[in-house]
């Protein structure tokens, strides 16, 4: 009776037997007894043939991995053509042999099943978030059209990770991490228990050692007392459902590393304090004997309250089905009893791929298509997803995360993430249903739109066709990306005048508070500009996306200084100026496109990087850069005083800038405007308070050195989010020196 698995040393041994193709036709046979694997046979000789002389990190012969990887499918009882296609599954990639030679010798079905596991092996998940949302798409895309693609990449990866000692360090931790982040977490929604935990175990092993080998000891030095008391709770349990007429197997369920760490770091319990290292299992025949053990169980020791999940009724959206309970056993312990039938508990660890189980014919369950009803559903969605980060918001909400059952009102069966609400319920449903709710119903009781569901809830939508549409408030009620994607979408059809005119409101606001002169001092060919790097395809576009909140202000004044000004006509360069101590020659200025000439920054506007800025010649002192607009250089008289300049791309300066901070006064404020500052890790070189009594208000002047004016837009947006903060400015006056 196993209570932890415990092979993974010995398959990582060095030492340990190779196993053979006479093994893998053997297993085959065993749950294939009529069937004709000589394609298999045909594949091994073909992938020796192209892979001889090449040899793994481990120093065994390449073959073996493909090898190994079509044992693991054999496991989980696959049919001929995945086992085929797991053994040529790294020969276009690793070998002279093409695709189309395997395809003329193995025929069509087997070649797609190559070219779809070769493509996901292309698939690098240390990259971009962009490029990893482009991934994921790959790997979904090839599981709608066939699963057995994504089957035989987890048993490859499962191969990759039992053998990773033969890997440098850097890559080991890499592949140990994408396992537990991406292939683990598939495995468990696909329902393949017994690929999850080896995926889970084998990643843990070289990611936690000391951890791995910590919990390996404490299981070891109780298996002699768990395996004792697992045997006398088996022998009670077994007479009792002997004497009730039930025939069922009970054993001893094994609990594994990994699951036993994410338990205690979920729970915040010790080792000692987990009263589920003690299970059992109970296999019968038919769904009506699972009901009647459960009650010979809670005959025989009382119930732990709380502790009971019936998902045989309510089946997990990975097709898991069982009945789970905690009981106070033998001698006052905790024992947790699972029960199911010996088909649930097939599916319970071979998930998705029971239903690849060969059949004469080739046959597939009728019930497949249904199975895979939410990779449809979410292949579906991601085609209304605006970005490649939303999409990857979907996935990790809306497939890797635990889920919730609720029903429809005619009792239909609906899953969602857990923590979801009725509006995202709602627009499970249908948009329409979404946009024209006005309240819910659950288990017949009004509940707010924020409530949180759970399982086995009753929700019945109310709606309205007068209702006017989402709320922007309901962005952050819902907690599916569909949902909040299916708002947006209103937002942007419904309101797009409004939104072009609130973005122009929002975009003015920020760059008047920046003190950058608002919209209108933005040439029309900068908004052009920042447009096309936003990929937005349009000023409009742009404006939209910054009034319903698609894009931030922030965002767009970052791009608006991206490009090159372009080129005016240069005029002839002024009689060198006599250099003077207090000019700066770091470069950070560019005079007509020239580095390393005599520049200041002007005190009275104090420019930062990405204002629009000239240069005016000042005797004796070099050149002087002001902002565009600063009423001083606007006075001047003297306009071929005035030369063309640029922002350079040399090391980092800071610039003193002088914000206002206007507020209601209050104990605590300068304190609190001066830790948003140092969050941003930023200098404050001086400052001023001055009190109205009267009203009760304050107005906070602080100068502070920043790099640039997206730093800056940064800085405003925190403080301006400080408790009695009423508004926040760049003001245009000298710096403040020193604390008053």
């Amino acid at each position: 009776m196993a209570i932890v698995a415990s092979e993974l040393e010995q398959e990582q041994a060095p030492a340990r037997k190779l196993s053979t193709i006479d093994d893998l036709l053997r297993k085959m046979r065993g749950y294939l007894p009529h069937a004709d694997l000589t394609v298999v046979r045909q594949a091994y000789d073909f992938a020796a043939r192209a892979h001889e002389g090449q040899k793994r990190g481990t120093g065994e012969p390449y073959v073996q991995h493909p090898l190994e990887t079509a044992i693991q499918l054999a496991d989980l009882q696959l049919d001929p053509a995945t086992i085929a296609a797991a053994l040529l599954h790294d020969v276009p990639e690793d070998t002279p042999f093409a695709l189309e030679e395997i395809e003329r010798t193995f025929g069509g079905e087997i070649a797609r099943l190559v070219d779809g596991v070769t493509k996901l092996s292309r698939i690098s998940w240390e990259t971009l978030e962009e490029q990893q949302a482009e991934n994921l798409r790959k790997m979904f895309l090839a599981m709608a059209e066939d699963i057995r693609v994504v089957l035989i990449k987890l048993s490859d990866r499962l191969h990759n990770v039992r053998t990773l000692g033969g890997k440098p360090p850097a890559d080991r931790t890499r592949i140990a991490h994408e396992t537990l982040e991406i292939y683990a977490p598939l495995a468990h929604r696909l329902g393949i228990w017994e690929l999850k935990w080896r995926l889970e175990d084998g990643a843990f092993y070289y990611l936690e050692p000391e951890r791995y080998q910590e919990l390996k000891r404490l299981l070891a030095e109780t298996r002699s007392m768990r395996e004792g008391y697992i045997a006398e709770a088996i022998e009670r349990l077994t007479a009792e459902l002997a004497a009730a007429g039930l025939t069922a197997e009970v054993t001893g369920r094994p609990k594994h590393i990994y699951s036993i760490y994410n338990k205690m770091q979920r729970t915040g319990r010790s080792f000692d304090q987990l009263y589920d290292l003690l299970a059992i299992r109970v296999l019968v025949n038919t769904m009506q004997e699972c009901y009647a053990a459960l009650g010979v169980v809670h005959s025989l020791w009382p119930q732990v309250p709380g502790q009971f999940d019936d998902y045989i009724s309510v089946p997990k959206g990975n097709m898991y089905q069982s009945l789970h309970t905690a009981v106070i056993g033998p001698g006052g312990r905790f024992l947790e009893v699972q029960i199911r039938t010996n088909e649930m508990h097939h599916v319970a660890e071979h998930g998705i791929a029971a239903h690849w189980r060969y059949k004469e014919g080739g046959q597939v369950d009728p019930a497949f298509e249904a199975k895979l009803a939410w990779l449809r559903q979410l292949m579906a969605w991601q085609q209304e997803l605006a970005t490649a980060q939303e999409f990857v918001e979907s996935v990790k909400m809306d497939i890797f995360q635990d889920q919730v059952f609720v029903f429809t009102p005619k009792g239909e069966i609906k899953d969602l993430p857990a923590h979801s609400t009725p509006l995202d319920f709602a627009y499970r449903i249908h948009t329409d249903v979404g946009h024209r709710c006005i309240g819910a119903r659950v288990n017949s009781r009004l509940v707010p739109l924020d409530y949180e569901l759970k399982n086995g809830d009753i929700v019945e939508i109310l709606t309205s066709k007068s209702a006017r549409g989402p709320s922007r408030d309901w962005l952050n009620l819902v907690k599916t990306a569909h949902a909040r994607e299916k708002i947006r979408q209103w937002f942007k059809q419904q309101e797009r005048a409004r939104n072009i005119s609130r973005g122009k409101e929002i975009l003015d606001k920020e760059l008047r508070r920046l003190g950058l002169g608002g919209l209108g001092a933005i040439p029309d060919e900068k908004l052009a500009d920042a447009a096309e790097l936003l990929k937005m395809g349009s000023v409009d576009h742009l404006l939209a996306a910054v009034g319903y909140g698609g894009v931030g202000t922030e965002t767009v004044i970052g791009r608006l200084g991206l490009r090159e000004p372009a080129e005016a006509p240069a005029p002839e360069l002024p009689e060198q100026v006599p250099a003077a101590p207090e000019v700066n020659t770091s470069g950070t200025v560019k005079v007509m496109g020239v580095g390393d000439l005599l520049t200041r920054m002007a005190t009275c506007c104090k420019p930062v990087p990405g204002d629009e800025i000239i240069g005016y010649i000042t005797r004796g002192k070099g050149i002087t850069v002001h902002r565009r607009g600063c009423r001083n250089v606007v006075r001047e008289d003297e306009p071929e005083r005035l030369v063309p300049v640029e922002w350079g791309h040399t090391t980092a300066q800071s610039y003193p800038v002088t914000i206002r901070v206007e507020a209601f006064d209050r104990e605590g404020l300068l304190r609190d405007v001066a830790t948003v500052v140092a969050e941003e890790k930023l200098n404050i070189i001086g400052a001023t308070v001055q009190v109205n009594e009267a009203k009760r208000t304050a107005t906070i002047l602080t100068t502070v050195e920043l790099g640039s004016v997206q730093q800056l837009s940064r800085l405003l947006g925190k403080l301006e989010s400080i408790r009695d903060v009423v508004n926040v400015s760049r003001d245009m006056r000298s710096p403040v020196r020193g604390k008053t």
